[in-house]
């Protein structure tokens, strides 16, 4: 069993947050029962931000599976990625769920799940990454405290 000081004690995944909060958009919408016609530009923007989206993720898990540490921010970290699309963004699979939320709900035409972003948003930032970055610091010390000062938490 993981002690509680080497994980950052999320309890719940954030994948699962984003997801929920994208449903709870779309159904409060309706547009879990009918999908509306949405204008091909909306629809090739939305594509591409989805696309980019996953590509952050993509590289981020690539990144940890090379550096060998695990991607789950419930368990603990083994090493601490510096490197690749973390060169940018502290939290690269993060921003690029909340891109992929941001594409499918501009292609979906959901205003309601467009609102939720920034509640998510805030959700993600306070309740989740704070934790994540508290425990990368205990874990890593001063070459986290370098990293926090070099990179930014979104963008």
């Amino acid at each position: 069993m993981v002690s509680s000081m080497d994980s950052p004690r999320i309890f719940v995944p954030p994948p699962l947050i984003v997801a929920g909060t994208l449903v709870a958009g779309l159904w409060l919408d309706g547009l879990l029962y009918v999908w509306p016609t949405t204008p091909t530009l909306l629809l090739i923007v939305g594509a591409v931000l989805i696309a980019g989206g996953l590509t952050f993720i993509g590289l981020a898990l690539r990144l940890f599976r090379k550096v060998g540490t695990r991607p789950e921010p419930w368990q603990p970290s083994s090493e601490l990625a510096q490197s690749g699309v973390y060169r940018f963004t502290r939290n690269p699979m993060y921003l690029g769920m909340t891109i992929v939320y941001s594409g499918i709900a501009l292609a979906l035409k959901s205003p309601t799940a467009g609102l939720l972003l920034l509640p998510l948003v805030a959700v993600l930032d306070r309740l989740v990454i704070a934790r994540e970055e508290a425990y990368l610091g205990r874990r890593f010390g001063a070459s986290f405290d370098a990293y926090r000062k070099r990179v930014r938490r979104w963008m």
